[in-house]
């Protein structure tokens, strides 16, 4: 084969590979509306109820294509205890009082994954969270505004 045909054909095999790769990523997938969890999945049903003095917690699973991470389930805990799992575009909201409170997301892959979060009734400041997996499909935990 002559040199510059054999140049060309591993220049066009990178650029498949490449492209293979950059489709493994993960992307978040097209924004629709989040659905919650049905009640019979959530084993700490007290998180989830309403009371006076408590203040509504958002956390949700962030969509996405990749199937990688589509179909694994995020185990979601508060204050050490797990209280439901979430699929890909699911969301839970809990009920917890003002004040700092542990919120951990994990996977049958990943150890748990933990941030202290304020709990406040102060409508300056947001209460929900967002689990997510990054490139490495390793999941995470954020913070996020309305």
């Amino acid at each position: 084969m002559p040199k510059h045909l054999l140049v060309t054909w591993r220049a066009a095999v990178l650029a498949v590979v490449l492209a293979c790769l950059a489709a493994c990523a993960s992307e978040p997938a097209e924004p629709v509306a989040f659905k919650p969890v049905p009640a019979e999945r959530i084993v700490k049903a007290g998180y989830t109820q309403p009371g006076d003095g408590l203040v509504a917690v958002d956390v949700r699973r962030e969509r996405s294509r990749d199937l990688v991470v589509r179909f694994r389930d995020a185990l979601v805990y508060v204050d050490g205890e797990q209280v439901t799992d979430l699929l890909n575009g699911e969301h839970v909201v809990f009920y917890l009082s003002p004040g700092a409170h542990r919120i951990a997301v994990s996977t049958q892959f990943d150890p748990i994954v933990e941030m202290r979060f304020v709990v406040t009734a102060d409508t300056r400041y947001t209460n929900r969270a967002s689990a997510s997996f990054n490139a490495d499909h390793r999941i995470e935990l954020h913070r996020v505004a309305q």
